[in-house]
């Protein structure tokens, strides 16, 4: 076990569970994992030995069929599949996300129908808030749902982006935007709901009025289909309505965005704890001037800088979680882990990078991999900036100034 990023107060249903899911890390996504990225071919086996582990039911109540964990437990496991192949934590990340709406908002028949088969990772869950137009600005979503004369369903137009597991999974909450019952001139996050969406998995037209176009080519991030999301004419019962009431959907989302944003800090820990072995292990093996790279000053700062950071991100993270588990509000606490962790991120892979010299810009080599995925981690779940603008109004809100 690495010195770096040991988390204090564990128990030991959790220190078994992290050493279980470490161990699976170790055999059997880090052997195949670049392989499988240069191919950006999504991994069928490890999700499969995910679902094993019982790692798609960890958050989930064991009412449900979950183990009922903690966020922290799931950060943590998260920090170490992501340490393995980012891509892969992509996977569980939404699936998270939805299952906690579920849990938290879903009336008592939305969580009998879909919590057991999430846990069991038969239902496999997505979100979808972006549109092509709209990146950080959530309020200005355009896609729709208008509720049929009988009242019975909600015909839902419009087009999503950016939606993770958009082909695989087989539930995925969408955010539209309902009109209904909110008079002109209502502030545009309250007139905003959440749909669950039911589909079978794959790509085209995958029920009656929605298209799953195909994946989205991308610079890293691979494995992971990253899709479109066509509306047009999409039918949904109104019992779909996530809570069974209309006009509560960017709230809810903002909560599960929370759960997204340690998710992405957990996930910066697992890649620059990844960049720091390769980089520490490589100043070991390469020799210049008669003697290991490691033994030069230069070296030796970089890597002490990269282990700072790796330590500094990691207690961040682990806070944030701390916090939400506690029933506290951790906007500001995850917006600062999640900003500090995709920067320190980047940075600790650039260092690795730059230790393994012209062998880092060769595809032979982990850290070529590590150097493209980590630039993700700075715009998912919301960019530096938009992080750093919630960040600075809550400490506005905390430290008003009482003159």
């Amino acid at each position: 076990m690495s010195r770096l990023a040991q988390t204090a107060g564990l128990t030991d249903i959790q220190r078994e569970i992290l050493a279980t899911v470490r161990d699976f890390v170790d055999k059997e996504i880090l052997p195949v994992a670049t392989e499988l990225e240069h191919r950006d071919e999504y991994p069928v086996a490890i999700v499969e030995g995910l679902k094993e582990l019982g790692l798609f039911g960890l958050m989930i109540p064991e009412e449900y069929g979950g183990l009922g964990e903690s966020l922290l437990t799931y950060a943590l496991c998260v920090e170490e599949i992501a340490r393995g192949w980012m891509s892969v934590s992509g996977i569980v990340n939404t699936h998270f996300i939805v299952a906690y709406l579920l849990q938290r908002y879903g009336t008592q028949e939305q969580k009998d129908t879909f919590l057991p088969r999430m846990a069991a990772g038969e239902v496999r869950g997505a979100f979808s808030m972006s549109e092509p137009g709209l990146g950080s600005d959530v309020a200005a979503i355009t896609s729709r749902g208008v509720r049929e004369a009988d009242g019975e369903a909600y015909v839902l137009t419009g087009q999503k982006m950016w939606l993770t597991n958009g082909g695989t999974s087989s539930l995925v909450a969408v955010l539209c935007r309902t009109d209904e019952g909110h008079p002109e001139g209502t502030a545009p996050h309250r007139s905003m709901t959440t749909f669950l969406v039911e589909k079978e998995p794959g790509f085209g037209e995958v029920r009656p009025g929605l298209t799953i176009p195909g994946k989205i080519e991308k610079m890293g991030y691979k494995g992971v289909d990253t899709t479109e999301l066509l509306m047009d004419g999409l039918r949904i019962p109104a019992n779909r309505v996530l809570g069974g009431a209309t006009g509560q959907g960017f709230y809810q989302m903002m909560d599960g965005v929370e759960i997204g944003r340690v998710n992405v800090a957990a996930r910066g820990c697992g890649v620059a704890q990844r960049a720091f072995e390769l980089g520490v292990s490589y100043a070991q093996q390469r020799h210049t001037f008669g003697k290991a790279i490691a033994h030069h000053q230069a070296i030796q700062f970089k890597l002490a800088e990269m282990a700072t950071k790796v330590e500094a991100a990691h207690a961040m993270m682990v806070n944030a979680a701390r916090k939400k588990d506690s029933g506290e509000r951790n906007d500001l606490e995850a917006g600062m882990a999640k900003y500090l962790a995709s920067e320190y991120c980047k940075e600790v892979v650039e260092d690795a990078f730059r230790i393994h010299g012209g062998y880092g810009f060769s595809k032979e080599y982990e850290i070529e991999r590590l150097y493209r995925e980590a630039p993700m981690l700075l715009i998912g779940e919301g960019t530096a900036e938009i992080q750093k603008m919630i960040i600075g109004r809550r400490l506005l809100e905390e430290y008003r100034f009482q003159g």
